[in-house]
């Protein structure tokens, strides 16, 4: 279900999550969500749309990323994780939707989800209708009832092959998703309806079953290793030629007296021909090794490639009216030792050029902040 699919901005029948008894193992919390998911099919809700999440506690802390590479390329799948620092993670900030409602006892680590009880797509550039249409299954006393996506840099560019089937911006609440915390772990099934939509209560409970038919209950450690292959190919595109062009280009047009440029961020694609296929979960579990103080992402659609991303930037994070961002700007390579490290510390800090560079960013970010919560309107 494409829940930008229709017209109607009206509340959806009812938002809820029903919790039941926790449970020593990922086996048995699958036997018994499907035991709930039977229940809740013999007694359908009184409403003609809604969202209903049914969760279990597990006793014992296993892997997301583990749960996630086990379901055998089950689509359309996501993964997301936090920064891993001393005290565990900085997602249980997320966990809150912004509007301060935590989940007490434990930290949210990370979440990994497949199936999509209702999804959203658009090829035209996400709009504020978007926002809405998708606020609609959200609730602040369902904390983790989540829409989980992304939205394209510029969404009035071409779009390339490969980014075709996740058009302007994608989003998708899991059929079935997998929360790791730092002391336990919880499987979820969420099914979402809406007449209004053409989904019926019928056709969504169908498709949640068939998606769990296809769940493993097993969950097998991934081995954290960097698989090695042949590379047969490498193109970047633009070749260094046009590339250096491009700079030239680009700092001709800065230089000029009354040019509207400040700075210029070039990219390239690079297209990489492996002798066997790389699967993108196990890359990602690689990249969790290397960048524990970063976030790592994994998203993909039907049809599509895997989106799948190592950062350690934040650009914004809301929690009731505050707003904070951790954007990068003017950074340097470590140094092989504490004297290197001190010294190219205070290299960056007295750069006039990376001083520059991050005042640029940061003042770009404030400015479309505060055009983008002026023009729209502020509903907790």
């Amino acid at each position: 279900m494409n829940g930008c699919g229709g017209v109607s901005r009206a509340p959806i029948g009812t938002i809820e999550t029903r919790s039941l008894p926790a449970v020593p193992s990922s086996t048995l919390a699958m036997e018994r969500l499907h035991s709930a998911v039977n229940d809740l099919k013999r007694h359908p809700p009184p409403f003609s749309s809604g969202i209903i999440r049914l969760q279990i506690p597990i006793r014992e802390r296993i892997e997301a990323i583990d749960w996630l590479h086990s379901q055998h390329h089950l689509l359309p799948r996501c993964f997301f994780s936090g920064r891993r620092r001393s005290g565990g993670s900085d997602l249980p900030a997320d966990i809150t939707n912004g509007n301060g409602h935590s989940l007490a006892g434990d930290t949210l680590v990370s979440v990994a989800g497949v199936g999509s009880a209702v999804f959203f797509r658009h090829l035209h550039p996400f709009s504020y209708d978007d926002w809405r249409s998708i606020k609609r299954f959200l609730s602040s006393k369902c904390p983790l009832i989540r829409a989980y996506g992304a939205i394209r840099f510029d969404a009035r560019a071409k779009i390339s092959s490969e980014w075709k089937e996740f058009g302007s911006f994608y989003f998708m609440v899991p059929q079935v998703e997998f929360d790791e915390f730092k002391r336990s772990s919880m499987l979820a099934a969420t099914v979402a309806w809406d007449n209004a939509l053409s989904w019926t209560w019928q056709e969504a409970i169908d498709s949640l079953q068939e998606t769990m038919l296809q769940v493993s209950s097993i969950v097998r450690k991934l081995r954290k290793e960097v698989s090695r292959t042949f590379i047969l190919s490498n193109n970047h595109i633009p070749c260094k030629n046009h590339w250096d062009l491009a700079v030239k280009r680009a700092l001709d047009i800065i230089n000029r007296g009354s040019s509207p440029l400040s700075k210029v961020v070039l990219a390239r694609s690079s297209r990489v021909a492996t002798a066997t296929n790389i699967d993108p979960i196990a890359w990602l579990a690689c990249l969790q090794v290397e960048g524990e103080n970063a976030y790592q992402f994994c998203l993909q659609p039907p049809n599509a490639p895997a989106f799948i991303g190592n950062t350690p930037e934040q650009l914004f994070h809301r929690k009731w009216l505050n707003i904070s961002t951790e954007a990068l700007a003017g950074t340097r390579a470590r140094g092989g030792s504490t004297t290197l490290d001190l010294q190219i510390e205070i290299d960056l800090l007295s750069s006039p050029k990376d001083d520059l560079e991050f005042t640029i960013v940061r003042e770009s970010i404030q400015s479309k902040l505060e055009v983008s919560f002026l023009l729209m309107p502020l509903i907790i």
